[in-house]
């Protein structure tokens, strides 16, 4: 007897904690299609540097209050050197998308985005040493196929946008990896305040070099960025706290759905049919290895939701 699909075994056993675990995952995920559509907004005006720099100080101050709580503690570790790859990977991945969103369709970042679990999984392997099986592999083809369904090359002429997302995608699979290893010594919370400690300086290195002070409507969406990104990444938490992650994972492709709406509505872009083809393709290759990687006998002890990216 064939087995029913996680999701919708969840779906057919309602319960309130599920809903509100659906709620949080939907709001999440327009909470990420709005930050990225007013990066699309703001990167007109403000170098996608100087963009990347203001996000990371404004996540950091977001995280401030923690130290009056806390202290010091948090901050110790004997681990900096990781936590400061960790955090010019993530300056890297940042940069990478805030330029493609400069002249990418949103709808195209999504679907590209959704590569990132892709490439959390070869570089798990390449770096880690984990075992992958056939069915992975299988998994890894079929949603790096869906990229070549959206780009199409020889097709149609390939610009830089697809290729900065897929860098992007691909530092951010790198940072997924990293994290792995921190979080099996430090705290979630100490990972996250060094991010912002090692990304505020570092995202500075690359905004000198254009800086040019934001008047008062600039820093207004650069604040209202920096909130947008925050409340999509505590919905997306509190999504997984709610209900089992792989119950909630499928709705993560409202990334899409959301992103191609804005688009029209803000920036008349119409997605092509190959961008949703390939979109799905990737996303039900990265959400088959989700499921994979959680089941039973899996050795991968952490996943990312596809494209959950900082900002994605």
């Amino acid at each position: 007897m064939p087995r029913i699909p996680h999701f919708v075994r969840t779906v057919v056993a309602y319960r309130p904690p599920v809903a509100r675990a659906f709620l949080f995952m939907v709001l999440a995920t327009l909470f990420a299609a709005a930050t990225n559509a007013a990066i699309r907004h703001i990167t007109a005006d403000v170098h996608p540097f100087m963009v990347t720099f203001f996000r990371s100080v404004f996540g950091f101050v977001v995280l401030v209050p923690v130290l009056f709580r806390y202290g010091l503690a948090p901050l110790r570790t004997r681990r900096t050197g990781m936590h400061a790859l960790r955090g010019a990977l993530q300056v890297a991945q940042t940069l990478f998308l805030f330029t493609a969103l400069r002249f990418t369709p949103l709808a195209t970042v999504a679907a590209l985005h959704f590569t990132a679990p892709l490439f959390t999984t070869v570089m798990a392997v390449a770096l880690l040493g984990e075992r992958i099986r056939v069915r992975r592999v299988a998994a890894l083809i079929v949603g790096f196929s869906g990229v070549l369904v959206i780009v199409r090359p020889g097709t149609i002429g390939l610009d830089a946008g697809p290729l900065l997302v897929l860098g992007s995608a691909a530092f951010w699979g790198a940072t997924m990896v990293v994290i792995k290893t921190l979080t099996r010594t430090d705290s979630s919370l100490t990972v996250t305040l060094y991010t912002g400690v090692f990304m505020t300086p570092f995202s500075f290195l690359f905004a000198v070099f254009m800086w040019e002070m934001p008047d008062a409507r600039a820093l207004a969406w650069l604040l209202a960025i920096g909130a947008s990104g925050s409340l999509g990444q505590l919905a997306l938490a509190q999504a997984f706290r709610e209900a089992d992650v792989t119950a909630v994972l499928p709705l993560d492709f409202l990334k899409l759905i959301w992103a191609a709406a804005i688009g029209y509505a803000l920036f008349a872009e119409v997605p092509s049919r190959w961008t949703w083809i390939g979109g799905a393709i990737i996303f039900a290759s990265a959400f088959y290895i989700a499921v994979r990687e959680r089941g039973p006998g899996a050795t991968s002890t952490h996943t990312a939701a596809p494209g959950n990216g900082p900002d994605d």
